[in-house]
């Protein structure tokens, strides 16, 4: 029975924010290893990062074709790849380890366009493989509290949803002397590198994905306006969402909120109470009954731990669980699931918790179909 997987990274050097996310993440499991890597396209930097991970350096790889070659030729290959790379650069990648029967994990989104993502979907599922996408805030703890509190009618029919992402790292961007300078901001809405969209692409697809994963429902149609303030893609967003259970959701991101720093909040209203979640502060999670104030529900405590869910966490009540945690949650159900899969186990609905690439294809078709509502200025149907 195998115990332990290999893994391999594209993207995600020494300097690289995200991947020493994916690392740590995966770090708080022991049934996965790295042992494979193509890490930058700067080839010192690729093996200043291999070496600083005690990374063999035969399999240490200057571009991913490479990589997903020689891997697939091996008795020992990877059983799965880590996709940190920028954007741009997730359609071929995923692609290439696909066609060589390597597991994918990705960031998100998934690729640029919508027939991108339609392949491979069709490549993962012909090969029967693993294909997650790390929509990160499905992995909270308190999350799955409120998915399951939904699931068993706590707050009863749904009515209304509230949603926003909202950040202010982008300000600067406002200023048309900035907009001229060769900055981050210029890089995100560079098309080139971030496809027809900056803010939803990169946030507001969280927010909506959140949505979705809590409540289960499917977009019928939204009409959405979008704010670039000179800059040649969105940096603000506000969007009507119509679902097919004829609820409805308001969606606001925008990255240009002052005071705001990584603010995705979520409150779904039902006609039995209502729930509300704030990433900030991710250990809590507010429940309003209809006949009864508010209460705080705390990760780790008793009450959480009523619930399934809630016995996921990682560290006693009043430790507090972070980002990393998240990600290595949606790790610890793509390792178990690939496991399973290998030994031949059946796999259980907790085992598949994770976002996949389904999801994936959902959260480019979203960011199209928001575009191209807000170009019309019209509603646009799913």
């Amino acid at each position: 029975m195998v115990k332990q997987l290999r893994y391999g990274m594209v993207g995600g050097d020494l300097k690289a924010f995200i991947g020493e996310v994916h690392r740590k993440a995966i770090n708080f499991d022991t049934r996965a290893k790295l042992v494979a890597g193509c890490f930058s396209a700067d080839e010192k930097l690729g093996v200043e990062t291999a070496e600083a991970y005690n990374v063999d350096p035969s399999r240490t790889y200057k571009d991913y074709k490479e990589m997903a070659e020689k891997e697939s030729q091996r008795e020992d290959k990877i059983d799965f790849v880590s996709i940190c790379t920028p954007n741009f650069l997730h359609y071929q990648i995923a692609k290439e380890f696909l066609l060589h029967d390597i597991n994918v994990v990705c960031e998100k989104p998934l690729c640029f366009t919508q027939e991108e993502a339609v392949e491979l979907e069709k490549i993962a599922k012909e090969r029967n493989l693993v294909f997650a996408i790390t929509y990160t805030y499905t992995g909270y703890t308190m999350v799955k509290v409120a998915k399951e509190m939904i699931e068993k009618g706590k707050i009863g029919k749904i009515v209304s949803i509230n949603v926003e992402y909202v950040q202010d790292w982008l300000v600067s961007s406002l200023d048309p002397k900035n907009q001229k300078a060769t900055t981050l901001s210029v890089w995100r809405s560079d098309p080139k590198y971030s496809g027809i969209s900056n803010c939803i692409g990169d946030i507001g697809t969280h927010a909506e994905n959140l949505v979705h994963y809590l409540t289960g429902f499917e977009i019928k149609r939204l009409i959405a306006t979008t704010d670039t303030y000179g800059m040649a893609l969105d940096l603000n967003s506000n969007m009507i969402i119509e679902y097919d259970s004829g609820v409805r959701a308001a969606l606001w991101c925008s990255q240009v909120a002052l005071g705001h720093y990584n603010g995705l909040v979520i409150r779904v209203f039902g006609d039995k109470g209502a729930i509300e979640w704030n990433q900030e502060y991710p250990d809590y999670l507010h429940y309003t009954p209809v006949d009864g104030a508010t209460q705080v529900m705390i990760r780790g405590s008793a009450v959480s731990k009523q619930y399934d869910a809630g016995n996921l966490s990682r560290l006693p009540v009043g430790h507090p669980e972070g980002l990393t945690i998240a990600f290595a949650n949606i790790y610890r159900n793509v390792i178990t699931t690939i496991l399973k899969k290998k030994n031949g186990e059946a796999l259980t609905k907790a085992d598949l918790d994770f976002q996949n690439v389904s999801n994936g294809v959902d959260g480019v078709k979203f960011i199209h179909k928001a575009v191209e509502s807000a170009k019309k200025g019209t509603w646009v149907e799913y």
